[in-house]
């Protein structure tokens, strides 16, 4: 199913607990603070990158299925062209949601996952939906860079 709407993003994040990130970095940018801000609001993040061994102090694994623990959601921090396979990674451990993040759109690799019975976001950043939506988490975009951009915060 996709999800496109408050009310679904939201059941989303109430009912996840584990994020594996894949494309996740450890150098400064998206692919670093956004997961270290949804780590920071207590979800587990599991990095997903073939290049590092550790990333923002956890464990990183080659690719998905390398995982040895139950993954709620695979968040994609990778181009439009490579989430078909990300998909079916997704499907195959049996993640709940496939989320790409903003500026990130496969109505292909969406469809598959979907009839799959993943919950499908595309185009979106938890950054801005869990402050918006998760009473309690409202963060402004200033606090935010601030906190978990190295190039605002010195």
């Amino acid at each position: 199913m996709i999800i496109d709407d408050d009310v679904g993003i939201r059941e989303i994040f109430q009912t996840i607990k584990t994020v594996a990130v894949v494309g996740c970095s450890p150098n400064a940018g998206p692919k670093n603070y956004v997961p270290s801000y949804v780590k920071e609001e207590g979800y587990r993040i599991i990095p997903v990158n073939p290049l590092y061994d550790e990333v923002l102090g956890e464990k990183c694994y080659p690719s998905l299925k390398d995982i040895p623990e139950k993954v709620d959601m695979v968040e994609c921090f990778r181009p439009s062209g490579d989430i078909p396979l990300i998909a079916e990674d997704a499907i195959a451990i049996g993640a709940r949601v496939l989320w790409m993040q903003q500026g990130i759109i496969n109505d292909e690799a969406a469809k598959r996952a979907s009839e799959a019975g993943l919950k499908v976001v595309m185009d979106r950043c938890p950054c801005a939906e869990i402050p918006r939506l998760i009473p309690g988490r409202e963060m402004s975009w200033r606090d935010f860079k601030a906190k978990f951009n190295p190039k605002t915060n010195g």
